[in-house]
C-alpha cells in the first residue's frame, strides 16, 4: 500500500469552550451521497473530550462543508462511567438510525482513569445522540479490569462482530501510571449485550505496552485492520494486520504505507487511522502528534 498524504483538514480554533483543541480519533461515515461526516473528539481546557463532527466533500475531503457548533454527545452525569470525557469507538448505520459506540472515561484515585464502552443512538442523521442507557454496554469483566473499549463493529450474517481494546494493568513511566492494553475480539447477538468470552487478536511485542483503536474492514475473503501502538521509548504509530476469519491475525506493519513526515503536525506520530471508501477511491483520516492536538488530516490510497 502507498498512501498519499493530503494534509491537515481541521483543528479547533479555540473559540469554543468545549472545543479548545484536538480533533482526535476521526471516524468517517457517509451521511448522504454528498457528505462524509467525520465524527471526532474535541477537548476543552482541562483536556476533557466531547464528540462533535466535521462534514467534508467526498470528492475533495479537504473541503469542509460544516462543523458542529455543539457536541453531538456530551459527557455523562456526575458519578457515571463517562463523566470525565467521551471519545469515539465506532459509528454504524442500523436501518435508519446511527449507532455510536463510545468510550467513557472516569477518573479514579490510584490510576489515571477507567474506560468502558457506552452506546448512543441518533434518529436525526447524526446531529444529536441519546444514550441507550447510562451504564456501559461493555463493562469490566474478570480479564479486562480497567479498559474495555469497542473501536470496530461489523454486522455479518446475523452476528455483531466486535474488536476492542482490553486493558488490565498499568506501567509506570516517569512515575506516572500508563495503561497496558491490547486488542481482542468478541461477538453479540443484538449489538447491546456482548459475550464475556473473547479471543486475543494483536498483542504487544518488544518495548510496546499499548496497542489499541482497532479499525477492521472486509474485502472479499479477508479482513484487514489498522491499529495504533505505543512503546516505552515514546513511539506512537499506526500498525497493520490481516486475517482470514477476523480472529487469528498476522501483523504486517511493513505494509501500512504511511509514516510520520518529520515536520509539522505529524512529524513524530501517525495514529488512529480510519478508512472509508468512495467510489473507486480509499481515504484514511488520521491524527498526528500528541494524540491529535492539532486536529486530523487525510491521505488517499494510490492505485
Amino acid at each position: 500500500m502507498k498512501w498519499i498524504k493530503k494534509g491537515l483538514i481541521y483543528g479547533p480554533d479555540g473559540s469554543s469552550a468545549w472545543a479548545k483543541h484536538s480533533a482526535l480519533a476521526p471516524t468517517p461515515i457517509f451521511i448522504n451521497e454528498s457528505t462524509i461526516r467525520v465524527f471526532a473528539c474535541f477537548r476543552d481546557n482541562r483536556g476533557i473530550s466531547r464528540i462533535g463532527f466535521v462534514d467534508v466533500d467526498p470528492e475533495t475531503p479537504s473541503r469542509i462543508i460544516a462543523v458542529s457548533k455543539n457536541p453531538v454527545l456530551d459527557i455523562g452525569l456526575p458519578g457515571n462511567f463517562d463523566d470525565n470525557g467521551v471519545i469515539l469507538g465506532d459509528v454504524i448505520w442500523r436501518n435508519d438510525e446511527l449507532w455510536m459506540y463510545y468510550i467513557g472515561f472516569q477518573k479514579v484515585e490510584k490510576v489515571k482513569f477507567l474506560a468502558f464502552t457506552g452506546l448512543a443512538i441518533s434518529s436525526d442523521g447524526g446531529n444529536s445522540f441519546q444514550r441507550y442507557q447510562n451504564t456501559p454496554v461493555m463493562d469490566r469483566n474478570h480479564t479486562d479490569y480497567c479498559i474495555r473499549a469497542i473501536h470496530s463493529v461489523m454486522f455479518e450474517k446475523g452476528i455483531w462482530k466486535v474488536w476492542y481494546a482490553s486493558g488490565y494493568s498499568w506501567k509506570m513511566l516517569k512515575s506516572i501510571p500508563y495503561p497496558i492494553y491490547d486488542i481482542k475480539y468478541t461477538e453479540s447477538s443484538d449489538g447491546k449485550q456482548f459475550e464475556e468470552k473473547s479471543i486475543d487478536c494483536i498483542t504487544y511485542r518488544g518495548d510496546e505496552y499499548r496497542i489499541g483503536r482497532p479499525r477492521v474492514y472486509r474485502e472479499a475473503d479477508r479482513y484487514f485492520m489498522y491499529f495504533t501502538f505505543g512503546s516505552t521509548t515514546g513511539k506512537y504509530l499506526a500498525g497493520y494486520a490481516e486475517s482470514e476469519d477476523g480472529k487469528v491475525w498476522q501483523r504486517m506493519d511493513e505494509k501500512i504505507g504511511i509514516e510520520p513526515s518529520g515536520v509539522d503536525w505529524e512529524s513524530r506520530s501517525i495514529c488512529y487511522p480510519c478508512m472509508i471508501r468512495h467510489k473507486n477511491r480509499k481515504y484514511i483520516f488520521y491524527n498526528g502528534n500528541d494524540n491529535g492536538m492539532n486536529g486530523f488530516g487525510y491521505a488517499e490510497l494510490t492505485v
